[in-house]
């Protein structure tokens, strides 16, 4: 048993805390990319539907989950600031632009629902309409380019790199949201969504093998760990979680789907994660041991996040048993 006097000198009953702290850092990305990524789809599905009932429907679905999705970007932020702070000071102060893009964005996927339901105008349901689309669009974009650029260790904004994974993580919300509007609704409309379903995990596929293609011809450093046996093993899983999921939706095994897209989605980070280890920003190369904090604040962040984070997962349980079941038209945003 850990003795409180060595709290300072020693790690919290001799765990690796360091690699640790970096595997749940990739889990809260994963988490929101997931979460939050099947509203993000939603909303780029609501722009190639005309039907204003099915507009309303996907309104409705989203609702109760979106602003509690974000959750988890903030928690992500936090995290990092607290294991790695000079990674955070780093890594956001080199791409300030990237991060102003990525909140205007959501700031605009929030507000624009709120406001195209305050008028039934066909001119202002239509400008915030496409509001809503563009933040939706853009959000995970811009926070794949930030990650791609990430990975490769850039100071640049807009490379090919982070273009080509922000069009991957693009793709995915879309994968991911057709499932989850699949799971919200019935009827004509349940039925019209599988028609997304199969070019957007084609395009995905196609995307990451792009980013990884990209990868590979501009950064020749991550040549070893792109072809590493981990990162095959995933991107070998992902065609077969790709297939299921087309499987699944085409025998309206819609929940069975939505756990394929969580898969894509978490596979995807990890390979993230697996292709920057043991560097946690190439471009100061800083590694996780050392710009992990000292000893004595992060066993005391790893005791409070072990308390804390199944609070929080218990109250997402609670709020999608709540609003589980097909959503109404008529419930509003």
């Amino acid at each position: 048993m850990t003795d409180l006097g060595t709290l300072a000198t020693e790690p919290l009953f001799g765990l690796p805390l360091p690699a640790l702290w970096f595997a749940l850092l990739f889990a809260m990305l994963g988490t929101f990319l997931f979460l939050d990524g099947f509203d993000f789809g939603a909303g780029a599905l609501f722009g190639v539907r005309e039907d204003e009932t099915e507009r309303e429907t996907v309104l409705a679905a989203i609702g109760p989950f979106w602003d509690g999705n974000e959750v988890w970007l903030v928690v992500f932020g936090g995290a990092l600031f607290a294991a790695f702070p000079s990674v955070y000071a780093d890594l956001f102060s080199r791409h300030y632009l990237l991060m102003f893009g990525i909140l205007g964005a959501l700031i605009l996927r929030g507000l624009a629902p709120e406001m195209y339901e305050q008028r039934h105008d066909a001119a202002w349901q239509r400008w915030w309409g496409r509001a809503f689309v563009a933040g939706s669009v853009l959000a995970p974009f811009l926070l794949g380019a930030f990650v791609g650029n990430w990975l490769a260790g850039t100071e640049r904004s807009f490379t090919l790199v982070g273009i080509v994974v922000g069009l991957a993580v693009t793709a995915l919300t879309v994968v991911s949201g057709t499932a989850f509007l699949r799971v919200k609704t019935t009827g004509e409309f349940h039925d019209a969504l599988g028609a997304y379903g199969l070019p957007a995990v084609v395009g995905y596929l196609l995307a990451v093998v792009a980013s990884l293609g990209a990868l590979w011809v501009t950064v020749p450093g991550l040549r070893a760990a792109l072809v590493s046996v981990p990162v095959l093993a995933l991107v070998g899983l992902s065609v077969l979680l790709a297939a299921g999921y087309v499987l699944a939706l085409r025998r309206d095994h819609d929940l069975l789907a939505l756990v394929a897209s969580a898969a894509l989605t978490y596979g995807l980070v990890a390979v993230v994660a697996l292709a920057l280890y043991p560097a946690v920003d190439p471009v100061t190369g800083a590694t996780v041991q050392s710009a992990i904090v000292s000893t004595l604040p992060l066993n005391l962040m790893s005791v409070g996040a072990a308390l804390l984070l199944p609070l929080i997962a218990s109250y997402f349980v609670v709020l999608y048993s709540a609003f589980s079941g097909p959503a109404q038209p008529t419930e509003g945003y």
